[in-house]
Formats: C-alpha cells, structure tokens, sequence
C-alpha cells in the first residue's frame, strides 16, 4: 500500500470513529440472519421461486399473498417492514447491487464459518476453511471489547448454530457464548431462562443437535438484554440458510420476515430503556450470500453470486438515509473496524484489520 493510501485510510478511519463517538455511542447490537439474500432485501419475492413446485412448497399462493406487490419496492416492504421503514428512515442499507453499491466476502470460500470469521475478526484467515474448523485462533472484536475496562464483563452472544463456541473461541473469548442447545441463563437461570431451556430440550429438531430453531435463540438473548444490559449483544439466526439449503422458498421467506419482527421487538426495546435509547448503534448483516435460479439452495466458491452480501446499520448522528445508491465497493472484513468505530476505539489485534467504511 502506497503512503498516500494509508494515510487516506487512516484518516476515513479516525473520521468516523470521531463522528460516532462525538454521539456517545455506548453500545452495540450486532444481528446475522445466516444466508439470507441480498436480493430478497431490496427486490422482494422472486418470483421464479415462487412459481416453481420445486421450490413454493406446494403454496405459492400463500407467498403471494403475504408478500408479493405490484413493486419491488412494496414486496420488500411487505417481507422487511422494519427495515424498510424504522431503518430506512433513521439508517443506511447498503449492498443493493443494481444500484452501484456492492458488498462481499473478501474471503474466497463463501460458506459460514469463513464468513462469520472475517466479519468478527476483520480479517480473511485462508486457514479457516471449514464449516467443521477448530477454535479460531484469530482475535474477534467481542474478545477485543471483552479485555477493555470498559466492556470487560458486558458482552454476550448467542446464535442458533452450534459452530459459534468454536467461530467466538469462547474458551479464550471470556463472554458467554450461548449456542444451539446450549442452557441460557447461567449459574443462576432466571425462570424465563428455566422455561426456555426446558422448552429447548424437548424442542422439534430439524438439524438435530447442530442448529436449533431461531425462536429460542432470539428469547435467551432477549432475556439476557433485560436482565444483564450488556454494552455488546450478538444474535446470530440460522433459519433463513437452513430452509434454503432445504429448498423451502415459503419457509425461507417467513424466516427472513420473523427476523425482521424480532429485529423491531429488538429496537422497541432499546428505545424505551434510557441505558440504551439513543447511545446503541444496530448493525444486520450476513455471513455469506447464495446462488441465483435453481443454485438459490446453495453457495461456496463454486456458486455464482453467493460472495454477494449486504448490511444495514442504524446509529445516533447518521446522516446518509436510506437505501444507498453510489458506485461503491465494500467488503465483510471491513464491518469489524467499522462497529468498534461506533464505540470509539480502535480494534487491534494481533493480525492485520481491515480499515472500517466512514459511515456518514
């Protein structure tokens, strides 16, 4: 990299960190639906998958009733409306590729646990191959937060997939990592917690042990927001990338449109809690994007398309709205530096990471 590039680089980086800490950002909540395509978001139904029997599970008038419009912009509404209206109208998305603004995995592999891996550590491990891949050895910004004064003890992390011990490290990671059929709660559950772990273990298991249905990650984190107010909270959902790996297009839509109904259940809650309201920056993202046509069901290196990805954030002192449409490319591994930006530090590790985007 030439020194006038690092220089620009550091500057855009220490512009935004300036920008949302002159806000008093005080906290984070990061959401991944795993999966879930760019396309859906900002082009609503597709409805080649809709009409297909291969594909509509039997009922394609249900998705058109539920979700199709006579716009793309009305069918994207009607399967997010949370995003595309709270979100749009006090954030930013970014990632709708028919509009200049393209986002990918920098990692060349297109599959979850690469992905996750560069979004949470900022940087593209070529080791980290595998969804089956041991502990990651590279640092994650929680573990980062985790060993600040400021954050130590305040973290938490959930996710529907079993592999999120081993992507957060959570034996050197310090934070509760609770993780598919993982007890919530604690030491010291909570009977919220005791009635949604009893409810978990006789649970219908569609992925066997490996992956539990969202709804029980999404009510152990809730729960875990209103009892321990972390200043870092991380939900990972799975369904959208199951029942597309399943070829189940209705069943991926409904999960995709149940996220967006926790993702506002979520930002109800932040702005009627004043440790929150107004300090918490929200990012959604994904770890990876699929394929198009017949080749929607799957993704990895060898499916067109599916490095495709997309973000949306929601922070005190945006001033860029909306969906953004400029001929930009960004890149995963550039979320990390971008969310501790929001909290005004730099994340360091003991690898390289990519410099954040300067969200306006």
């Amino acid at each position: 990299m030439s020194i006038q590039k690092l220089l620009l680089s550091c500057l855009l980086t220490l512009c935004s960190a300036s920008l949302f800490s002159q806000k008093k950002i005080e906290n984070l909540i990061l959401v991944t639906t795993d999966g879930l395509r760019w396309q859906e978001v900002f082009k609503g139904v597709d409805t080649s998958l809709a009409n297909s029997k291969r594909f509509n599970e039997h009922d394609s008038l249900l998705i058109y009733q539920k979700y199709s419009a006579k716009s793309a912009e009305e069918s994207r509404s009607r399967i997010f409306p949370f995003l595309w209206s709270e979100l749009a109208a006090k954030g930013s998305l970014y990632g709708n590729r028919d509009k200049g603004t393209k986002v990918n995995n920098a990692n060349p592999y297109w599959f979850s646990y690469p992905g996750y891996s560069e979004l949470f550590t900022g940087y593209v491990d070529v080791k980290v191959n595998s969804n089956e891949y041991t502990s990651n050895p590279n640092t994650s910004l929680l573990t980062f937060l985790q060993k600040q004064v400021a954050f130590k003890g305040k973290i938490g992390a959930f996710g529907a997939w079993n592999a999120f011990d081993r992507i957060l490290n959570e034996k050197a990671a310090g934070f509760p990592v609770v993780c598919a059929f993982d007890k919530a709660g604690g030491e010291h559950p909570s009977a919220e917690d005791n009635l949604r772990n009893r409810m978990l273990a006789d649970s219908y298991k569609p992925w066997n042990e490996g992956e539990c249905l969202d709804v029980f990650t999404h009510y152990a984190a809730m729960e875990y927001l209103k009892k321990k107010s972390p200043r870092v909270l991380y939900i990972g959902y799975g369904e959208t990338d199951e029942w597309a790996h399943s070829g189940k297009y209705r069943s991926y839509l409904d999960a995709a449109h149940q996220v967006d109904a926790w993702l506002k259940e979520i930002w109800t809650y932040v702005q009627s809690n004043p440790q929150y309201r107004d300090k918490t920056a929200l990012v959604i993202t994904v770890d990876h994007g699929r394929g198009t046509g017949t080749g929607w069901t799957s993704h990895g290196s060898k499916v067109e398309g599916s490095d495709q990805t997309w973000f949306a954030v929601m922070a005190p002192g945006m001033t860029e709205k909306g969906e953004i449409h400029e001929e930009v490319q960004l890149y995963q591994k550039q979320l990390a530096q971008t969310m501790a930006s929001f909290l005004g530090v730099r994340f360091k590790a003991e690898h390289p990471v990519e410099d954040g985007i300067a969200l306006k």
